[in-house]
């Protein structure tokens, strides 16, 4: 049938094949009235959508189409669209939907809206079409007003793609938690998350400290804007740094193997690690013991916010940061290669889809 009444995108049709991509015809959500069409240029590959059709973070509807780190061109605008026109360069993140009146929308927490709804995996409301959403390895997204994003024209789609999730996700805790001059902040893990965080983090002015088991690393975290390269391998890596960092942001996947009492011992009086890497596993037991000696304290974070998006894009754009993007071109085969050097922890630091002008009709 093809658009608008159907999109096409290569689609995964069991988690128990999550390797295996077909490209085939889905049906999008009713189009509303402050709903925009993107026709997708590209998207990156995010560590969700492995743990989502791989079953690691369990069922997820079959068949599935992921991919929440869209760029592409507004080709369609609901009547009482008023931030985007037809022809403009836009993405679209992880978020696709809020209620936008409840208590947590009202103040730009959107991002926890109990309503919300995810790029892909999620139920629309019957009044939507109830169908399920489906994301960006597609030849189009329907996405509301508030969740599209107009994107700088100096950053290129290939760099800006992973930032819709990647970025926005290190972005939103760094900036919620006063990062800049006087801050000493930790970053564990250099990986699709720990890579923008680093950047961003010293970007904003304060002196970044990188925690990693990887020392082949280093040279890249220095590069990125590091201070410091403390290589968690080492014994005893956490006496010197007693004390020291005002925040730390964990954005590692194996949280369930650290020695946690170590990393929070680092932390200054009332410091906070926080949680962005999402893992299979449980954490490591916790014992209320272990945030007595500094008055330490654990939190996690869902994405970000629209104000904290557009924050973003700024830092980027007036700091000319450039992330380190590996572009692969989509097809059965590209899909495959991403989601597999993901899961492997092979990238560094992040997948883009591309060329997708040459397997959708345009």
């Amino acid at each position: 049938m093809g658009y608008p009444d159907t999109f096409e995108g290569f689609m995964v049709e069991s988690q128990d094949k999550w390797t295996e991509f077909t490209k085939k015809e889905f049906k999008p959500k009713k189009f509303q009235e402050r709903d925009i069409d993107v026709e997708i240029e590209c998207c990156g590959v995010c560590g969700s959508d492995v743990h989502t059709i791989n079953k690691g973070w369990g069922e997820a509807p079959m068949p599935l189409c992921v991919g929440h780190e869209v760029i592409g061109k507004a080709i369609k605008v609901g009547d009482k669209v008023t931030t985007i026109k037809v022809g403009d360069r836009v993405g679209v993140g992880a978020q696709i939907w809020a209620c936008l009146e409840c208590k947590p929308c009202k103040m730009d927490n959107e991002n926890y809206c109990p309503h919300k709804i995810d790029t892909y995996g999620a139920p629309y409301p019957e009044e939507m079409g109830g169908v399920i959403a489906q994301g960006g390895y597609a030849s189009h997204i329907r996405a509301h007003e508030y969740f599209t994003f107009k994107i700088p024209d100096s950053i290129p789609s290939v760099e800006a793609a992973p930032m819709m999730c990647a970025g926005l996700t290190v972005y939103s805790p760094l900036y919620r938690a006063g990062t800049g001059p006087g801050k000493k902040v930790a970053i564990v893990g250099v990986g699709g998350l720990g890579h923008f965080a680093v950047m961003f983090a010293a970007a904003m002015g304060a002196e970044v400290y990188v925690l990693s088991h990887s020392p082949d690393k280093k040279d890249d975290a220095m590069k990125l804007g590091a201070k410091e390269f403390i290589s968690t391998q080492d014994k005893d890596w956490d006496k010197p740094w007693a004390f020291t960092f005002d925040f730390m942001l964990n954005t590692a996947d194996a949280t369930h193997k650290f020695d946690l009492a170590a990393y929070l011992g680092t932390l200054n009086i009332n410091g906070e690690m926080h949680h962005v890497g999402l893992p299979d596993a449980a954490l490591p037991e916790i014992k209320a013991q272990m945030f007595a000696p500094n008055g330490c304290k654990m939190g996690g974070s869902h994405i970000g916010n629209r104000p904290e998006m557009f924050q973003m894009l700024k830092l980027v754009e007036e700091k000319k940061l450039k992330p380190i993007i590996h572009p692969i071109d989509i097809s059965e085969a590209g899909c495959k290669e991403a989601v597999m050097s993901v899961d492997k922890n092979k990238v560094r630091y992040r997948h883009t889809l591309v060329g997708y002008n040459k397997v959708f009709k345009r």
